[in-house]
């Protein structure tokens, strides 16, 4: 089952280095010239000169429950040019994800998500410097105030890197909010996990507790407080933005998804 999550984790990763590889590699030829979404029996699909998508591992057919989420996959196909470059399809990527990771993969990425949260970005504070301590403070005791609320569960934050144990009452009651949730939905949650270090803020985006920015601003509390110092790089940038993209991608997913 880990070896199974690490291979989706690295379909979902979408990070400069995987850019750059895929920039590398032999890229095929743009082989359609139509792009479509036509309705089929349980939702809809992309269609490439009439014909319907599958996935480039299984070959196994692409149907999405929401118009939206095809239209986004279909704009993506249709804004390839001579070559085909997965690099540029963050929605069609994390959706083949999802198709090739089948119904099986579901209970092992409710408990990734729960692993994360057991061993939260929030939950593990700076003892120094008194300004980033100050920030942590501000952008995420606020948020664990409202999951704690939402939820009826409690944390237990610690000052450093020592393992501290989560209420088991707490991860249980998370385990419950994911239960019903099915494969695109935690697909795309995993990718938000992954992608911000937090399960916590990966729930709470989905029940609409904290918006996206808030969720990247809380993710990034730490990386921002050594760019106020030190400065960014030109490809930390490159990477960050990359991150960006994939995080849109599946806020985007999740709230057609929900609508």
């Amino acid at each position: 089952m880990r070896d199974q999550l690490d291979d989706i984790q690295k379909n979902l990763d979408a990070g400069y280095g995987r850019a750059q590889h895929l920039n590398k590699v032999e890229l095929p030829k743009r082989f359609y010239k139509d792009v479509g979404v036509a309705p089929v029996d349980g939702g809809f699909v992309v269609t490439l000169d009439g014909r319907q998508v599958r996935t480039p591992g299984h070959k196994i057919p692409v149907i999405v429950p929401a118009a939206t989420i095809a239209t986004a996959m279909a704009e993506e196909w249709a804004a390839q040019e001579e070559f085909i470059n997965p690099a540029t399809m963050p929605t069609v990527r994390l959706v083949n994800s999802a198709v090739e990771s089948g119904e099986d993969m579901v209970p092992a990425f409710r408990e990734e998500i729960i692993k994360f949260a057991s061993g939260d970005l929030m939950l593990y504070r700076a003892e120094t410097p008194q300004e980033l301590v100050s920030e942590q403070e501000l952008a995420w005791d606020k948020a664990l105030v409202t999951l704690a609320r939402h939820f009826g569960v409690s944390f237990q934050p610690t000052v450093g890197i020592i393992h501290q144990s989560q209420p088991k009452p707490t991860l249980d009651r998370l385990a419950e909010v994911l239960e019903t949730e099915g494969l695109l939905t935690l697909t795309a949650l995993v990718s938000i996990t992954g992608l911000t270090g937090s399960g916590l803020l990966a729930i709470g985006l989905w029940h609409k507790l904290f918006s996206p920015d808030q969720v990247w601003h809380a993710a990034h509390v730490d990386e921002d407080y050594q760019i106020a110092q030190w400065g960014q790089d030109e490809e930390a940038a490159d990477r960050r933005a990359m991150r960006r993209v994939e995080f849109d991608t599946a806020v985007a997913v999740l709230d057609a998804l929900r609508s």
